[in-house]
């Protein structure tokens, strides 16, 4: 009888944690689960953990964290990790994608810490669900946010290697721009977060992925957005602290890859065919610069005609980002 009870329980914990997914837009095996975190300046937040349906087998497990005005939706990564072995799993950060409010001005952020309990949760619950290894994997923005959370995250021991896509670690602006303009906005934005630095414009790396434009993506132009959101000062003070922290160097104990392009264009406004095989949000000489000052076991690799997102490139480029992710991850850990 206290063997039946035991199995009814297990039944039912299983039901109920299985409950809390939904299907996701994504279709076939993807589905997201919501969690209500704590208040912030603007009231209530969110933030989202997508999920491939994980194989029982396996223990080891990629979490994907995406960039500015970004989520996730690149499904070819979740269905090439499970291809080579791994769990996927990925999270909508709070204020993006599936995570936003009505109330909430989208991206809006003061401080990259205030990530840190979305990877946190994203984190918990994949170790909940039994994945014992865990492959950090991020894009841009995120891939800034990502090292400066391994500093002091609580899970450090079950995070063992960090693959970072194009990463956010520095300003693609000219010199005195970086040194005497985004030092005056950020420490204005440390006390006057809300003031607008910067409008909405077409963007060409837009173009670059859009079906409708030159690319080959669908995805939803409400959360990805083809014209931009309005920058405030308080989203320069948090992407200047975090990159400055990050610049004096981290000192991880993990095996890392740096990706980035082979190249970075201008956006000048108008479009040119070279957009679809360069970065032209980033300077990729600062992503590989920068990167040597995460630790002592960094892996640095340029995509040759790799665009921003490297997972979104044309197919050559493509093909060559996945191959270099996976032949990175069968020579680490895990």
């Amino acid at each position: 009888m206290k063997q039946f009870i035991l199995l009814f329980s297990f039944i039912c914990i299983a039901t109920s944690t299985y409950a809390q997914y939904k299907p996701d837009f994504l279709g076939d095996e993807y589905m997201h689960r919501t969690f209500n975190m704590p208040n912030d300046y603007e009231g209530a937040v969110v933030s989202t953990l997508i999920r491939r349906t994980p194989n029982p087998k396996i223990k080891k497990a990629i979490l994907y964290i995406h960039g500015y005005n970004d989520y996730f939706f690149q499904k070819q990564l979740g269905d090439s990790a499970a291809v080579h072995g791994y769990n996927f799993y990925a999270v909508d950060l709070r204020k993006y994608g599936r995570s936003i409010l009505a109330h909430q001005d989208t991206f809006a952020v003061h401080n990259l810490n205030e990530y840190f309990a979305d990877i946190d949760t994203a984190l918990h619950t994949m170790i909940q669900e039994g994945q014992q290894e865990i492959v950090l994997m991020a894009h841009s923005t995120g891939g800034l946010t990502t090292p400066l959370y391994v500093t002091q995250s609580k899970y450090k021991t079950k995070i063992k290697a960090l693959v970072l896509n194009s990463p956010f670690f520095d300003m693609n602006m000219s010199k005195w721009m970086e040194n005497l303009v985004i030092p005056v906005v950020s420490l204005v934005g440390s006390y006057f977060p809300d003031i607008v630095v910067e409008g909405r414009a077409l963007s060409m790396y837009a173009e670059s992925l859009l079906t409708q434009f030159h690319g080959e993506w669908n995805y939803n132009t409400d959360w990805k957005l083809t014209y931009g959101h309005p920058i405030r000062s308080g989203w320069i003070h948090a992407i200047h602290a975090g990159q400055q922290t990050l610049q004096e160097g981290l000192a991880l104990d993990l095996p890392i890859l740096v990706m980035s392009s082979d190249k970075s264009l201008k956006d000048n406004g108008e479009w040119n065919n070279a957009f679809l095989t360069a970065d032209i949000v980033l300077d990729v000489a600062d992503i590989q610069k920068y990167g040597e000052t995460l630790g002592n076991d960094v892996t640095r690799i340029k995509i040759t005609d790799g665009i921003h997102d490297l997972v979104l490139s044309p197919l050559k480029a493509r093909n060559e980002t996945y191959k270099v992710i996976f032949q990175f991850l069968s020579t680490k850990r895990p």
